[in-house]
């Protein structure tokens, strides 16, 4: 067959036949009585598998060596084929990833688009200084999509950058809500912990509601976080005579983080600032001699328990602590006497 046949059938061009032919890789084997090369039917078998060799993405060199190296493990060049697929989608979707953000970020010239180049490659920096810089530039001349923002603060690791980084999510306001609440629901505790610490810094309603469904999270970290979250802004609440919402849910949560020794001190002092209404106060008091009741099994959660009701005001927390003031543990009996004393001579009646 000669080769505008084989062109024609193949549907490879007779200049790439030829240049197969120039390089040795399928030469024809025949002649015809005038003398141009014939091809035989092995020559278009051999055709055929340069090209199925060639749409794995094998250059000319790799497929030549397929065919012809009797040593040739197919298997070790699959691998290698897989491998430079995955490193040339990992760009290609990174590019695509890029291209989308700065379409979201509308620039009106070309000045904006690159100044938000300039942003994004500062945010994916190896220096903390310029992903820093980054993030606190957001907004001033271009702003850096929030996709990228919740991205970076997702998975940064110094905590400088990463309080720059909350900061600039929060500017964002509900839009980077959605996606921190992805974060909530990842597989990695660090991405969720820094999810709520971000969705803990956005002044919103559904901020709120996000934090309020954290306090269900089955990662104590994260309920810790929103816990106290909660917990301050329902004593903000308090002082303002604002209905507390969510304070009978954040107790609970703030008690559990005393129990745990996680944070403890911090939920102490958002238990008491929380106690400053009477109807909260009792609450809190009778939550807290609850899980005295309950008998945790070790002796310094019993005493951080002891110790909360320091500032919880009320007869509750008053009668509770006269009995632990008898407490067979000495350094709880200790601690409950001496809050006792606080507290006579603070309110002598």
């Amino acid at each position: 067959m000669l080769i505008g046949d084989v062109a024609r059938r193949s549907g490879v061009s007779a200049r790439m036949l030829r240049h197969y032919d120039s390089l040795g890789l399928v030469r024809p084997t025949g002649r015809t009585g005038s003398g141009y090369r014939e091809y035989s039917a092995e020559d278009i078998r051999r055709i055929f598998h340069v090209e199925s060799l060639r749409s794995l993405g094998l250059s000319l060199r790799e497929v030549a060596r397929a065919l012809d190296d009797p040593g040739f493990r197919p298997s070790e060049l699959v691998d290698d084929l897989v491998r430079q697929t995955q490193e040339r989608i990992a760009v290609e979707t990174a590019l695509l990833t890029r291209l989308r953000r700065i379409g979201a970020a509308e620039p009106a010239e070309w000045e904006d688009v690159l100044q938000i180049v300039a942003l994004l490659h500062a945010l994916g920096s190896e220096n903390p200084a310029s992903r820093q810089s980054a993030a606190l530039s957001s907004g001033e001349e271009a702003a850096v999509p929030v996709e990228a923002l919740v991205e970076a603060a997702l998975h940064e690791e110094d905590p400088s950058v990463a309080g720059a980084l909350r900061w600039a999510v929060a500017q964002s306001g509900e839009a980077a809500l959605e996606l921190l609440a992805e974060g909530l629901a990842s597989p990695v505790a660090e991405v969720r912990e820094r999810a709520v610490r971000s969705i803990a810094e956005i002044p919103h309603e559904r901020a709120v509601a996000l934090l309020e469904g954290a306090l269900r999270s089955p990662d104590s970290m994260v309920r810790g976080h929103a816990a106290l979250t909660l917990g301050a802004q329902a004593a903000q609440a308090a002082e303002g005579e604002h209905e507390e919402r969510g304070a009978a849910d954040v107790v609970p949560a703030l008690v559990e983080m005393i129990v745990e020794g996680r944070n403890d001190v911090d939920a102490a002092d958002a238990l008491s600032a929380l106690a400053r209404r009477p109807a909260s106060a009792d609450r809190i008091a009778t939550a807290l001699v609850g899980r005295l009741a309950d008998g945790p099994d070790d002796l310094p959660a019993r005493r951080r328990l002891t110790q909360a009701l320091a500032d919880i005001p009320g007869v509750t927390a008053a009668r509770a602590l006269a009995e632990l003031a008898h407490d067979e543990d000495p350094a709880v009996a200790l601690t409950a006497a001496y809050l006792l004393t606080l507290r006579e001579a603070r309110d002598p009646d």
